[in-house]
């Protein structure tokens, strides 16, 4: 097994990590998040390590193909759902971020069947959206970890807005980047087969 594909299984195993500190507030608050942000970032790296690798040194397998965008799915899914167990007392919020995770669910398992239904005939690549889609649901987690933080060590409250603004931007680039894989290959599927 390659590099690229070990950092990818290592992302795997990283994701219940990083789910168990987002979401547990049974120790100190601020520690949990610091930890949870730490093991988020680190998983997030090895997404951009195992491309970067797997492109330089020609390390591109079929078994990368599969798991890596498996490993990112589980990361941001995960994480998004363990945002919501920590801030179960702010229906507000729960709602909010319940919502933009049904978008980026819907999105994921619809584009992941039209590349199944497309493959034979033609490669799925991501595009520039598809990178600002990950981007920013990546900046959205560390800033729902981190702004709480910042409002207690300057005593600011506010009111988890940052995190709004960019869960609400990840959730749109998230929707438009679906509507432009459907618009790009929508004409390779047969609705009458």
């Amino acid at each position: 097994m390659n590099l690229p594909n070990k950092l990818t299984i290592l992302r795997i195993i990283l994701v219940p990590f990083c789910m168990f500190f987002i979401a547990f507030n049974g120790m100190n608050d601020t520690v949990c998040r610091l930890i949870a942000l730490v093991l988020f970032s680190v998983t997030s790296l090895t997404d951009m390590l195992d491309g970067k690798i797997a492109r330089k040194y020609n390390l591109v397998t079929d078994f990368g193909k599969f798991l890596d965008p498996v490993a990112d799915k589980l990361l941001i899914i995960g994480s998004y759902l363990a945002l919501l167990v920590r801030y179960h007392g702010d229906p507000v919020f729960v709602n909010f971020m319940f919502w933009c995770l049904f978008i980026i669910f819907f999105r994921e398992l619809a584009v992941t069947s039209l590349r199944m239904i497309v493959a034979s005939k033609v490669v799925i690549a991501a595009d520039i959206m598809g990178k600002i889609k990950t981007v920013s649901q990546m900046v959205a987690v560390i800033v729902a970890l981190v702004e709480p933080i910042f409002c207690r060590l300057t005593s600011i409250n506010t009111h988890n807005i940052a995190t709004y603004v960019i869960v609400g931007i990840s959730a749109f680039a998230t929707l438009v980047s679906g509507l432009n894989y459907f618009k790009a290959y929508w004409p390779y599927i047969n609705p009458s087969k």
